[in-house]
């Protein structure tokens, strides 16, 4: 029988990165420098080269695609495995941005099958931690915006005074559709769910160069067929408050649905009908989770996947907890 599934973060460095995922990550990724700046934690993935690797139970020590290829529709739902094979459909990130992250878009899946044989990327950020004043970039100021004006300020490198900025508190909740522009600005800790695709056009990094001078590649033309003009980033922006015990559902899309649960106790799923896998990302505290009599322990920062063949849920302690899962 399947049982609640961790999984060893692959860390990776980023030029806009910071020292949060030592302690946030550390323990289980392994031993970190302290001297090198961490921008994400992969903690789902089946990008190619970087699938997650089982951290617990009798798998460990399998990879993710591995073991969809042994329990299929048991482990990530039927409906699931026929339209995504051994790939999961999911990719599961913590972010430290200590700098502001490039300004970029990603195609939808018809323009990133034409173009590189795979998913799109829509995406959706929980912002777990920010200090004050911190802020995203989401969309245009203006809704009106025509291909032609946006292709002007890029030329004329004033691409920033079109963005909508957006200042975030911690639990706010933003749905990037694929299409989309946008950035993450500094100061913020962020858990990113989107489609498994590593597929990123960078439009603008803020005039940034590495320790040898260097700028990293823009993507100028191949973003402009790809941005969606007409995004209302005020319709992608969610906040809640949740009372004791409450849950809210703030997200759901073709791609995923996202649930935020506040745990006072002790919390009771049935997941029987949805013929999905069911992601559970300890958001705060420390709590315990049991799937069809499996336990596991999950600490703040820590993801742990549900088998579909999974009937019911109870999740124990104190804390907050983000649920992923694809509706059928």
């Amino acid at each position: 029988m399947l049982y609640p599934i961790k999984f060893k973060p692959r860390i990776k460095e980023r030029i806009w990165g910071g020292q949060a995922i030592l302690s946030k990550k550390g323990k289980a990724a392994g031993r970190l420098d302290k001297d090198k700046l961490y921008g994400e934690s992969w903690d789902l993935s089946s990008v190619k080269g970087d699938i997650s690797v089982v951290a617990n139970g009798f798998l460990k020590g399998n990879n993710l695609q591995e073991i969809i290829e042994v329990y299929m529709g048991e482990l990530v739902g039927e409906r699931n495995f026929e339209r995504y094979g051994l790939e999961f459909p999911l990719l599961i990130k913590y972010l430290d941005c200590n700098d502001r992250l490039s300004v970029q878009v990603h195609p939808d899946d018809a323009l990133a099958m034409e173009r590189h044989d795979s998913f799109g990327k829509t995406e959706a950020w929980y912002v777990a931690d920010c200090k004050p004043g911190a802020a995203i970039y989401l969309g245009f100021k203006d809704l009106n915006i025509t291909r032609e004006e946006y292709i002007a300020a890029v030329a004329e490198s004033r691409l920033e005074d079109l963005l909508n900025r957006v200042e975030v508190k911690p639990g706010d909740v933003f749905f990037i559709p694929a299409g989309t522009v946008h950035a993450l600005g500094a100061g913020l800790e962020v858990v990113e769910v989107q489609q498994t695709s590593d597929i990123t056009y960078r439009i603008y990094d803020w005039d940034r160069v590495d320790a040898s001078g260097k700028g990293r590649e823009l993507h100028t033309a191949l973003a402009v067929d790809a941005i969606d003009f007409e995004a209302d980033a005020e319709l992608l922006h969610k906040k809640y408050q949740l009372d004791k015990g409450d849950s809210a559902k703030v997200i759901e899309s073709d791609y995923f649905t996202m649930v935020l649960h506040d745990i006072d106790d002790a919390k009771e799923f049935d997941i029987s009908a949805l013929d999905s896998f069911v992601v559970y990302i300890a958001l705060k505290g420390s709590m315990q989770i049991v799937a069809d009599g499996n336990s596991e322990k999950i600490d703040e920062g820590e993801v742990v996947l549900i088998p579909a063949e999974t009937n019911d849920v109870t999740i124990t302690g104190s804390g907050k907890v983000m649920e992923i899962y694809i509706k059928q």
